[in-house]
């Protein structure tokens, strides 16, 4: 690994633990914390450094602390306390002016972004697995999924750029575990979960335990027989069914036609429940699965959690931690106003009784 390594988004939970995992590695002489807001964690010896990644100020502190390793961690689809069009500024915008920064850079050798499986879209006429080279049957309308590919697409003109860089693209499928934060995990923590009438989509998973070790191999020199530069799908074997998923948390689901689903979300993000977004209704009805040949044979990486352990262990730490009762009594009390049709009054019913 580089001896001076930068890290975005190190105020987020994921991006805090990275910069605290990696000062333990003896080849790691300064870890370089970066965010537009004070971190609610500890860095550890990590040097933070208060700055927006929008701003041309990257560039600067890239060279005053002579920089040879970028992770990019920036990139999230999750809630950040702000505006959706602030994330996606910090997403793209904030993408741009650090591949600018790191392209004017002589130090930066190295450049690893979370990227995510999003990319490949959902809809029906879709593959059943996506390999690397898979190209979506229909590019992403909006979202996080779209954020990613204008990011990607950044990054790859920045390697055609800079060929003497090794830049490392990392495809994470749904990250759960312990401490995670995303939407989806808010998702399977509300005690009744909606979902599209005549789908059970198919799921993958990766541990954030398992997210932090392959970000410190990407950003390490590669070992004999293998290679740290590319694009990777990253995800925990096998999969999971959506029915499976509410059957081990022991959460009713409430089967709905998928426009009223579409109502649903909104009632659900607009009294702050969770982020319920087209891309995600788009998850929870055709699912995704890709392949991770490439992860283990080129990269080099091998999960320690499948993604049935991995949904184990997210399942065990929330325990019966549901969201408060007051905040999904709201939602249900919305849905139920705006459905109002016959036909779905039993279900409504069995959401009420599942809030009390």
């Amino acid at each position: 690994m580089g001896k001076v390594v930068l890290v975005t988004g190190a105020a987020r939970q994921l991006g805090g633990r990275f910069v605290r995992r990696i000062q333990r590695d003896p080849e790691v002489e300064r870890v370089i914390a970066v965010d537009a807001v004070t971190p609610p964690h500890r860095l550890g010896s990590a040097e933070f450094v208060r700055t927006d990644i929008r701003q041309s100020a990257i560039a600067r502190v890239l060279a005053e602390h002579a920089v040879d390793t970028v992770v990019h961690l920036a990139v999230t689809g999750g809630r950040t306390g702000g505006a959706h069009s602030t994330v996606k500024e910090t997403n793209v915008i904030g993408t741009m002016q650090l591949l600018g920064a790191c392209q004017k850079s002589p130090t930066v050798r190295r450049l690893v972004v979370k990227s995510s499986t999003s990319v490949y879209g959902g809809t029906s006429r879709d593959p059943a697995v996506f390999t690397e080279t898979t190209q979506p049957k229909s590019l992403p309308a909006g979202g996080f999924a779209k954020d990613a590919a204008e990011v990607e697409g950044y990054v790859r003109g920045f390697a055609r750029r800079r060929p003497d860089v090794a830049v490392c693209v990392l495809r994470f499928a749904n990250i759960l575990g312990p401490f995670a934060d995303s939407a989806l995990a808010e998702y399977f923590s509300i005690p009744v979960m909606p979902t599209v009438l005549g789908y059970d989509p198919r799921l993958q998973f990766v541990h954030e335990d398992d997210v932090l070790d392959v970000l410190r191999l990407a950003a390490q020199e590669p070992r004999r027989g293998t290679l740290n530069s590319g694009t990777f799908n990253i995800a925990g074997d096998g999969v999971l069914l959506l029915s499976q998923c509410s059957r081990r948390l022991g959460r009713p689901t409430l089967p709905l036609l998928l426009p009223a689903v579409t109502w649903a979300g909104s009632a659900l993000r607009a009294v702050g429940v969770t982020d319920f977004s087209p891309e995600q209704i788009r998850l929870l009805t055709h699912g995704r699965v890709v392949e991770t040949t490439q992860m283990r044979e080129v990269l080099g990486f091998e999960p320690m959690y499948t993604t049935a352990e991995t949904f184990a262990d997210f399942a065990r730490s929330r325990g019966s931690g549901l969201l408060p009762p007051e905040r999904v009594g709201r939602a249900v009390d919305r849905v139920a106003a705006m459905l109002g049709a016959d036909g779905l009054d039993d279900d409504v019913d069995a959401a009420e009784g599942a809030k009390r």
